[in-house]
């Protein structure tokens, strides 16, 4: 999809925005890229936002009257020291309160003037501060000058007593432009400790973030009211009192999201870009909303990429032709494992070509010498030689317009340092194709490890067959996985092959087509119910085609299912340098996502458990998250139901209906159970019960219109089950008409509701597990795990729903 871009939008007149773009340029002209602190009040002033509170100025150098010095009401004044390179500060004794008298005054403006330098170079010295560039140099005296020098002045602020001074009083309220997902906007505790309460509390109780396209004040106050700050705000603790209005705090908001939107990097008209503007943090003075601090950097805009034509993924993923550069006719190299597994697939040979100099045919596939002997255009063109020659023979496919799709399978293109340089000269040669009347060809990768297409009936992976065993022929498959990793595509596929997907789309370095591309293809298939997607990082504004993609696939009731890698600063390190992608802020990326209806998992079993659930579940329907467990195991019904709630999700125990009650009783006294059960949630069935026990109680906890979901545990270890394959005594194996393997995955097919089993035991049972997911029974080793991933996948699904029906943040 590329760019990213927006027209101005219909604009609130209560927001002045000649008068801010004013104050932009004013500052741009003095050679500043930040506004004073009196000039961000002046911004909130125009932005229809709460009224600042009264300043002035004292410029530094200048001698001041008594009478300048008492413009100020009120007992006493904040004083602020004023300068372009100090951002924080109170930490360097930057703000002091004083009386609201002249010598008060005098004296104090004096002593910041010599102690603001004096701290600040100290605290660079010791490294608990980054200086700017202009300060890297400098060290002690020097230092100490060049902050002195850089000081402006000193503002008095009207200080207004907040009405409360107790924990969670103050609000923080910020919009920043990110590289991934371009305006963002986040709320939340304010004051000085405002990191510290976003890593210690729970997620979404300290801060709550949002993408500012397609949203307003009232879909984002929608969030922050989840969070602690709304509820002190609203008198909704103990002992506290209301302090604010709901109507201000969306104002607040609504104002914020339309600045964001107007001084946006994708607004083609912006005279400036808002790089960040942060109030931290909104005291309140009699239902006042009183700004005590703020900063505001701002930016020229950039230019925006050049929209790719990821239309052609079509030709990518079914392609009617497919040319392969690389293949070695004497050994086993990379190419040759590609053409091998393309063969395998079932992909016609008459359709592929071979680019060979000197060879007619090769195992009957055409060969020709070189690019431009083409005839015309391939749909695909695998390119499968050293990172060294993928710059030339890239700019030859260009310069012949030899195909509408490329795979790039080298890496070498912008993962290290010494790649950088050949990455970026390839990646304006496409950009500049994509700039042509066809758009050019795209390219998949570099670094990519290939792609399964069971629709288009090919397999570039270059795994052999021995190495990955594959699931070739017709099938019903209805999920697509997109990785920017080839190796955890792989990896996932080894471990669990019945996950199967339609489609296996390995990314790498997207030197041009990017996740966002793939997804906005993938959104409108209509044979894919869900999409898996590993993350390492977004190109820049990617992420926000991304989760318009994400929004897009998820109303057209697709799964979503969303893992981000480099989410630590260790990860971050790791992640660029594998992907040559720059990983970004998770807080946010994963805000963004959830918002846009995806299901965010967040470790690599909770993706593989996601995954396969939306395989399997995608056509039950979800009603709520009142979760029934049963088990012939009390330590793994209890366990269960120990595992209901976290900071990702929340399940609830159902409460049986009578009916079902009485059903289930008339089971088990048929059993001669009913002496040794108490029916109640969780329910423990006695290690007695049989196959057919299981599944009739399944089904009817299934039917009883106060349970949701189930989570069924299977006892392989009880000897009334038949849980064994190839069992010579006859009384254990599951090859029988009435085994849980043959009878439950019936059961569960005629059931809309959700039911996954549990088989907790050892490696004897995995035939067992293959048996009831070969059935479309999704099957857990374990219960904890069982209920988590449902919990996390009803949450998930439950958060589509409020997005097809536009209650979410980001409508439509």
């Amino acid at each position: 999809m590329g760019a990213v871009t927006q027209s101005p939008r219909v604009v609130d007149p209560a927001i002045d925005f000649d008068a801010i773009t004013k104050l932009f340029g004013t500052a741009h002209d003095q050679g500043r890229s930040a506004l004073f602190e009196y000039e961000t009040y002046e911004l909130l002033s125009s932005s229809g936002a709460e009224t600042p509170p009264r300043t002035h100025f004292l410029a530094k150098g200048r001698k001041y009257s008594d009478e300048e010095l008492s413009v100020i009401p009120g007992k006493k004044v904040v004083l602020k020291i004023v300068s372009p390179s100090i951002v924080h500060k109170t930490e360097v004794g930057g703000v002091k309160i004083v009386e609201n008298r002249p010598e008060k005054i005098r004296s104090a403006w004096r002593r910041m003037m010599y102690e603001v330098p004096e701290r600040y170079a100290a605290l660079v010295e010791k490294k608990c501060v980054h200086p700017p560039e202009n300060y890297r140099d400098l060290a002690k005296e020097a230092l100490q000058l060049g902050v002195g020098r850089d000081i402006c002045g000193v503002l008095m602020v009207q200080f207004m007593a907040p009405d409360s001074d107790a924990f969670g009083n103050e609000l923080i309220v910020g919009i920043r432009n990110t590289r991934e997902f371009g305006m963002v906007i986040s709320a939340g505790l304010g004051g000085t400790d405002t990191e510290l309460y976003a890593r210690r509390f729970r997620k979404g109780q300290a801060v709550v973030a949002s993408s500012t396209v397609d949203t307003d004040g009232e879909n984002f106050f929608a969030l922050f009211k989840k969070t602690i700050c709304y509820r002190k705000l609203a008198g909704l603790t103990r002992g506290q009192r209301r302090i604010v209005t709901d109507e201000q705090i969306i104002e607040c908001f609504d104002s914020m999201i339309k600045l964001a939107n107007y001084y946006s990097p994708i607004n083609t008209g912006a005279p400036f870009v808002i790089e960040e503007l942060e109030i931290n943090p909104f005291a309140f003075s009699d239902f006042l909303m009183v700004p005590l601090d703020g900063m505001c950097r701002f930016g020229l805009p950039g230019n925006i990429e050049d929209a790719r034509p990821f239309h052609k993924v079509k030709r990518l993923l079914v392609p009617e032709s497919i040319g392969i550069i690389g293949v070695s006719t004497s050994r086993v190299n990379f190419g040759r494992v590609i053409l091998d597994n393309i063969l395998a697939n079932g992909y016609d040979p008459a359709a592929i070509t071979l680019f060979r100099p000197n060879l007619d045919e090769f195992e009957g596939i055409r060969c020709l010498p070189d690019i431009s002997s083409l005839d015309g255009r391939l749909d695909l063109l695998v390119v499968a030689v050293g990172a060294d020659q993928v710059p030339a023979i890239a700019c030859e496919i260009i310069d012949k317009d030899a195909a509408e799709t490329v795979m790039l399978i080298a890496g070498g293109m912008g993962e290290t340092d010494e790649s950088v340089a050949r990455a970026a000269a390839l990646t304006e040669k496409i950009r500049a194709a994509h700039r042509k009347e066809n758009g050019g060809p795209v390219f998949l990768g570099a670094n990519c490890l290939g792609v399964v297409s069971h629709p288009g009936r090919y397999d570039t992976l270059f795994i052999p067959e021995e190495k990955l065993p594959r699931r070739r022929g017709a099938q019903k498959r209805n999920s697509a996985f997109v990785s920017q990793s080839g190796a955890f595509m792989i990896t996932r596929l080894s471990k669990l092959p019945e996950l199967n997907p339609a489609y296996m789309i390995s990314v790498g370095n997207q030197n041009d087509l990017t996740l966002g591309d793939i997804l906005s293809y993938l959104k409108d298939d209509a044979e894919i119910d869900v999409i898996g997607v590993y993350c390492e990082g977004f190109k820049d504004l990617d992420g926000l085609t991304f989760i318009r993609a994400v929004r897009l696939a998820v109303a057209a009731g697709k799964d979503v299912i969303f893992y981000k890698a480099g989410r630590t600063p260790e990860g971050k390190n790791a992640t660029s340098g594998h992907t040559a992608s720059v990983a970004g802020d998770y807080m946010v990326c994963e805000a963004c996502v959830r918002q846009a209806g995806g299901i965010v998992a967040q470790n690599f079993s909770q993706f593989e458990d996601l995954l396969m659930l939306s395989q399997r579940l995608h056509g039950k329907k979800i009603l709520g998250n009142r979760l029934a467990t049963v088990s012939g195991a009390g330590f793994e019904a209890v366990g269960m139901a120990d595992n209901i709630q976290s900071d990702d999700y929340e399940m609830k125990l159902a409460g049986f209906s009578q009916g079902s009650v009485q059903k289930i009783k008339k089971i088990l006294e048929q059993k001669g159970l009913d002496r040794l059960v108490q029916i109640r949630n969780p329910l423990d069935i006695n290690p007695g019960a049989d196959d057919e026990t299981h599944v009739r109680v399944v089904t009817e906890l299934a039917r009883d219109h106060n349970v949701d979901a189930v989570v069924a545990g299977l006892d392989p270890l009880s000897p009334a089950m038949r849980t064994l394959a190839g069992d010579q005594t006859r009384r254990y194996g599951f090859d029988t008409p009435t085994s849980i393997a043959r009878i439950l995955p019936k059961a569960v097919a005629k059931l809309e509701k959700p039911v996954i089993g549990v088989v907790d035991g050892g490696r004897i049972y995995d035939a067992l597990v293959g048996e009831l997911m070969n059935g479309g029974v999704p099957i857990f080793r374990s219960g904890d795990r069982a209920v988590q991933a449902l919990a996390m996948y009803i949450e998930g699904r439950l958060q589509a729903a409020k997005v097809r029906a536009g209650e979410l943040s980001g409508n439509i």
